[in-house]
């Protein structure tokens, strides 16, 4: 006897650029080692805290989001939660950002009045692409 198939997606940032945000923490923690500008050194120290901070973000909180036909699971730092479809909302908004219209995901969780929004960054894909994945898996459409 098989079992179903479930379909699952997941999104989390893009590898590469994990990799790039670790290579500039090294290059800015060496450059706060060398230097020899004490104020340089300070923001240079606070830029590789930085940096290492949005890094090891991107490297544990992976995937991002995560859905398949049961609800949606969020990844944060240390840990993940999972809400079944009826206790989410899903929606495109669209806005102005540095004089760019850009788009984000946005999941409204029912019972918590809570409102978690994702951008290109952290899915790792164009968020109108991921709103109409997240459609066609929802098992109903939205009330």
């Amino acid at each position: 006897m098989t079992e179903p198939t479930t379909t699952e997606y997941r999104w989390a940032p893009q590898a590469p650029l994990v990799g790039i945000g670790w290579v500039l923490t090294a290059i800015a923690v060496l450059l706060a080692v060398v230097g020899t500008d004490p104020g340089g050194r300070v923001l240079l120290t606070l830029a590789a805290l930085l940096l290492a901070a949005i890094s090891l973000f991107g490297t544990l909180a992976r995937p991002r989001l995560r859905a398949d036909e049961q609800g949606v699971t969020v990844r944060g730092l240390f840990s993940s939660r999972t809400w079944a479809w009826p206790e989410v909302r899903i929606r495109l908004a669209h806005g102005r950002r540095l004089g760019r219209v850009t788009s984000t995901v946005e999941l409204t969780v029912l019972h918590d009045d809570g409102l978690i929004v994702f951008g290109k960054l952290d899915l790792g894909e164009d968020p109108v692409d991921v709103v109409e994945q997240l459609q066609a898996l929802r098992p109903w459409p939205q009330g």
